[in-house]
């Protein structure tokens, strides 16, 4: 599940991962860098040194292109990873990965570097005000924050103290752009089990983030950051039922709400046990609620450590899933390493660990934000022993009409079972459908007209 849907490095130093210093990434917050060194989202406007990644020049937009459309079709990979050659480029590889290339024989095809990350004029405006309004809790980054609407509430990173720079990081990721609104008919999980292939669960899916309404302010946001309400159609045993969350951007002073309506009962109530770790119904079991998206929902359960940043391999212009049937898209370890593709970029690294007196099976989480977009596209996770349990990997896609570069799917790998699932928005007849970003009435995220509206 992920936010639109109700879908230490182990083993390698700092040094070998490439991972900065926080001295060395420390940044003064003045807006004006937004236009100059830095993009309007806060990333290195400058490629690298040896030119394997561009600079940024202002992203792919294109208001009169389709929604869903293949992108750098005419390229070849440029180099394949596996497990026989990864140790020469565990500098460029996360944990993780290299842990699916070692257990399961994944692979990744690495392609040339292209930076499509775009947004609206208004949300870059909102982005450099944010520079110097939006605060986090003074009771800890991990309840939230105000003063930010419109845009990323942290475009440039506090360094200096690694609990504020994590704290930052993991809002960004939770606020990261993907349209004001968004329907979805339909979204798809699909999850491997002991190589069988299942629909997991299939939805549609409405999203709104009134924290992007570009007709609302500062001054009128009401402190919910999205809402989502899922219609199920499968499967059977899913067939009617509805389910409505908002997301809040301050744990103290509002908490995240999810209503559910369940078959035949024609009530309305609210689900307190949809959130954190309790297992995801709509995932066959494999995921974890706060697993969706790699880390959805509210982040109180644990203290948020900036490690660094770094270049690194990460899954990007996936656009060809979109346009791939499941039956090739999902063989039973892994997704098609002819599907996915990877290209070279620059990661935040944050580290979460549990909170003292907190309960939650991940007792330890690190994951990898893509510095031009701020999607967490990797991660992996440690139960309480130690043991890395699941990784994580999020693709992202170009959308030139949106625009922006945005999530199009997100899976979890349980690394001791060999299981997985995926979520997103798949060519599944009779469950196919194409993302729209027209704006969706606030009524459809109201619990009490979806109660009126109930049918039993």
């Amino acid at each position: 599940m992920n936010r639109r849907e109700f879908g230490v490095l182990a083993g390698t130093s700092m040094a070998a991962a490439g991972v900065q210093s926080a001295a060395a990434q420390s940044a003064p917050a003045d807006a004006s860098l937004l236009t100059t060194t830095l993009t309007p989202f806060g990333a290195e406007r400058a490629g690298n040194a040896d030119g394997s990644i561009p600079a940024w020049t202002g992203g792919s937009v294109d208001p009169n292109s389709a929604v869903d459309i293949l992108v750098f079709t005419d390229e070849k990979p440029i180099l394949t990873i596996d497990a026989s050659n990864m140790a020469q480029y565990q500098s460029l590889l996360n944990p993780g990965t290299m842990a699916m290339m070692t257990k399961s024989g994944y692979s990744i095809q690495v392609y040339p570097t292209h930076r499509t990350a775009a947004a609206p004029q208004y949300v870059y405006d909102n982005i450099a005000r944010n520079v110097t309004t939006a605060k986090l809790n003074p009771n800890g980054g991990r309840l939230g924050f105000t003063g930010g609407y419109g845009g990323v509430p942290f475009p440039i990173i506090d360094t200096s103290d690694p609990l504020v720079g994590g704290a930052q990081l993991i809002w960004n990721h939770l606020t990261s752009w993907g349209g004001f609104c968004t329907s979805v008919p339909f979204s798809q999980t699909f999850a491997s089990s002991a190589g069988q292939l299942v629909l997991a669960e299939g939805n549609f899916n409405r999203f709104r983030s009134p924290y992007y309404d570009p007709n609302g302010s500062l001054e009128s946001f009401n402190g919910y950051l999205t809402q989502v309400h899922l219609y199920f159609k499968a499967p059977a045993g899913f067939n009617g039922q509805e389910v409505i969350t908002w997301h809040t951007a301050n744990v103290e002073a509002n908490s995240d709400i999810t209503w559910e309506l369940l078959n035949g009962q024609g009530r309305v109530r609210k689900a307190p046990d949809e959130q954190y770790d309790n297992p995801n119904p709509y995932s066959n079991g494999i995921s974890n609620f706060d697993e969706s998206s790699a880390f959805y929902g509210n982040p109180s359960q644990y203290d948020w450590n900036y490690i660094g940043k770094q270049e690194m391999y990460i899954p990007y212009h996936c656009n060809a899933v979109n346009f791939t049937a499941p039956e090739v898209l999902f063989q039973s370890k892994f997704l098609s390493p002819d599907i996915v593709r990877w290209e070279k970029h620059r990661v935040w690294v944050v580290e979460a660990t549990l909170h003292p007196g907190i309960r939650n099976v991940l007792s330890k989480r690190r994951f990898y934000i893509d510095e031009d977009t701020w999607f967490i596209v990797l991660g992996e996770s440690y139960d309480g022993g130690g043991n890395m349990v699941k990784a994580n990997n999020l693709l992202l896609r170009s959308v030139p009409a949106l625009p922006g570069t945005i999530q199009t799917c997100s899976t979890v790998f349980n690394l001791q079972t060999g299981d997985y699932v995926c979520a997103g928005t798949f060519n599944q007849p009779p469950f196919s459908g194409k993302e729209t970003f027209d704006i969706i009435p606030q009524s459809f995220f109201d619990p009490e007209q979806m109660s009126a509206n109930a049918s039993f």
